[in-house]
C-alpha cells in the first residue's frame, strides 16, 4: 500500500480552509445577523470581500507563476 503525502496534505489543507469558510461565514456572520440585523451582517460581508480581493491576486499571480515556472520547465 503507498502513500500519497503530497495529496493528504492538499486534502487536509481543502478541509481546513472549508471548515474556516463554514466558521466564518455561518457561525460569524450569522452572529452578526442574529444580534445586529441583516444590514450589519451585509455590510459584515462587504467587508470580509473587501479583505479577501486582494489575498485572491495574489494567489492567482502566485498560481500563474507557478504555471509559467512549469511549463518552462518541461519546455
Amino acid at each position: 500500500m503507498l502513500r500519497d503525502l503530497r495529496q493528504y496534505s492538499k486534502q487536509t489543507n481543502l478541509h481546513l480552509f472549508a471548515g474556516f469558510l463554514f466558521l466564518l461565514l455561518v457561525i460569524g456572520e450569522g452572529l452578526i445577523w442574529t444580534l445586529y440585523g441583516a444590514g450589519a451582517a451585509l455590510f459584515g460581508l462587504l467587508c470580509l470581500f473587501a479583505a479577501v480581493l486582494p489575498i485572491g491576486f495574489i494567489w492567482l499571480i502566485l498560481w500563474l507563476a507557478e504555471l509559467v515556472l512549469k511549463r518552462a520547465d518541461h519546455g
